[in-house]
């Protein structure tokens, strides 16, 4: 058995789960978030309003896809509640972030020109300073790949550690050119 699709997702108060066959929409103060389940699982509410996974049979698909199921809608209800936040922060001489509202952010990498990036549906922006920033939404999956599309624009490089990291991330560094 899944150790993690057997684990009960608890469903705080002022979160709300509505279970429509397959469909599971998940309403809190931050949003709104719908999931379809696929096929062999199920997801019912028990006598505690907690939400249990279930899978029919020990196949290979059935047994993979409890515990991501579960993960996921365990993932919508902290989205709706909390919320998702990816900090990166940019290393390099000149390479700086520009806040142009909430929903657009201006680059500096290096380049001849500015980089402009726009913020999809449900994801925001906030600059702390001009090499510092975040990523914010209720969606897991989504600020993850905003994230990693901001971070592609200039990824760090192994020599001096320039470009657009993860807050945190260790960059492994090389020796350069032996002088003579």
């Amino acid at each position: 058995m899944s150790r993690i699709g057997k684990l009960p997702i608890t469903v705080p108060s002022g979160v709300e789960v509505k279970l429509d066959g397959q469909n599971v929409e998940v309403k809190g103060p931050k949003g709104t978030l719908t999931h379809v389940v696929p096929e062999p699982i199920k997801i019912q509410k028990n006598d505690e309003g907690q939400l249990e996974v279930a899978r029919p049979n020990d196949e290979r698909e059935s047994r993979s896809l409890h515990g991501l199921t579960r993960t996921l809608v365990n993932n919508m209800i902290i989205g709706v509640t909390e919320g998702y936040e990816k900090k990166l922060e940019i290393v390099g001489v000149g390479y700086r972030v520009i806040s142009k509202g909430p929903k657009q952010l201006e680059f500096a990498l290096g380049f001849s020109h500015p980089v402009i990036i726009d913020a999809p549906e449900g994801i925001s922006f906030a600059v702390e300073k001009p090499t510092a920033f975040s990523v914010q939404g209720i969606d897991k999956q989504m600020v993850g790949e905003v994230a990693a599309n901001i971070r592609k624009l200039r990824k760090p490089e192994p020599y001096k550690g320039k470009g657009v990291r993860y807050a945190g991330e260790v960059v492994r560094r090389k020796v350069g050119k032996a002088g003579k």
